[in-house]
């Protein structure tokens, strides 16, 4: 059986092919941004069970190498919430018309198409607002979320007027190694490895819920294997945290104090908080399985070992 991973070369796509190659034919398409490494076209070009195409989801052209049977795995996204807000026109041409393009490739033909999308669709919750389920309503803020959004929706009324398998993720924040560093725990980390302060938005007090890129990918496997077509599965971390909670915790790991905290003007609609219920996930037998602080040690000496990593 192939699957196809759209966006391997990016953070997320790139573990989960870790992830899969021992059991799978990989076929890896990414156009190569500026969010995108070599790291995975290196690591696995001697494997005869891995291909990479150089493409663009807009790209027509992908029709040909999709075949009767493949599972598309659809991480390719912009996904930086801040560079939305400066050119959300580039998030509509790769977020939505490239998830169609995906679409209208994959009609009649797929096994299963998984849209990998994010907790950011559901909006800003209060702090004790409930956590976020599946059918709620969705309520973006910025660019990034809406577009995200829009793309649910026609993966959504392709499933029920093509009647094309369609199962939708929607993941907290993820965090791991190999992230590119203009996310927020690896430029923190980077930052405080070269001595420099870290950008903190507002007060610091916005909570997230963040997720090991792993238990991620994780949990995205056992919906291939177990998932049921149609449904939507959030994919929660078992840890909501202040920012400023989270700032603090990676000045203590290196030995910092609150002088490196550089306070700046907030983010234009940032949401106060995420945080995703995730029993129905659960039902299929998935869990997290890395702590958090574990997670970040690890993730910190991962960067510590890779300094040059983008």
């Amino acid at each position: 059986m192939k699957i196809i991973v759209t966006g391997g070369c990016g953070f997320i796509g790139s573990h989960f092919i870790d992830l899969i190659i021992d059991n799978y034919n990989v076929l890896n398409i990414d156009k190569m941004t500026y969010a995108s490494s070599n790291y995975t076209n290196e690591k696995y070009k001697n494997y005869s069970n891995y291909k990479f195409i150089n493409k663009d989801i807009n790209d027509s052209s992908l029709s040909n190498f999709i075949d009767s049977g493949d599972i598309i795995v659809n991480f390719a996204a912009e996904s930086h919430v801040d560079n939305s807000i400066k050119n959300p026109n580039v998030f509509i041409q790769t977020n939505v018309n490239g998830v169609q393009n995906l679409l209208n490739c994959s009609r009649n033909k797929v096994k299963l198409f998984i849209q990998i999308s994010t907790d950011e669709v559901y909006g800003s919750l209060n702090v004790d607002s409930p956590s976020s389920k599946e059918n709620d309503i969705l309520c973006p803020s910025s660019p990034y979320s809406a577009s995200k959004c829009a793309a649910e929706m026609l993966c959504i009324a392709e499933h029920k007027t093509f009647n094309t398998p369609i199962i939708i993720t929607r993941s907290s924040n993820n965090y791991g190694p190999r992230q590119n560093k203009e996310k927020l725990i690896p430029l923190f980390i980077d930052n405080l490895m070269k001595n420099k302060s870290v950008p903190v938005y507002g007060n610091g007090n916005n909570i997230r819920n963040w997720i090991h890129v792993n238990d991620n990918c994780l949990a995205i496997k056992k919906i291939i294997e177990n998932g049921n077509i149609g449904e939507i599965y959030n994919i929660g971390g078992d840890i909501e945290i202040k920012n400023i909670d989270l700032t603090r915790f990676l000045l203590d790991y290196f030995s910092k104090d609150d002088s490196y905290l550089n306070f700046v003007t907030d983010r234009l609609g940032h949401d106060f908080r995420y945080s995703l219920n995730s029993d129905k996930i659960k039902q299929l037998g998935w869990k997290c399985y890395i702590d958090f602080k574990n997670g970040i040690k690890d993730t910190i000496k991962w960067y510590e070992n890779n300094k040059n990593w983008r």
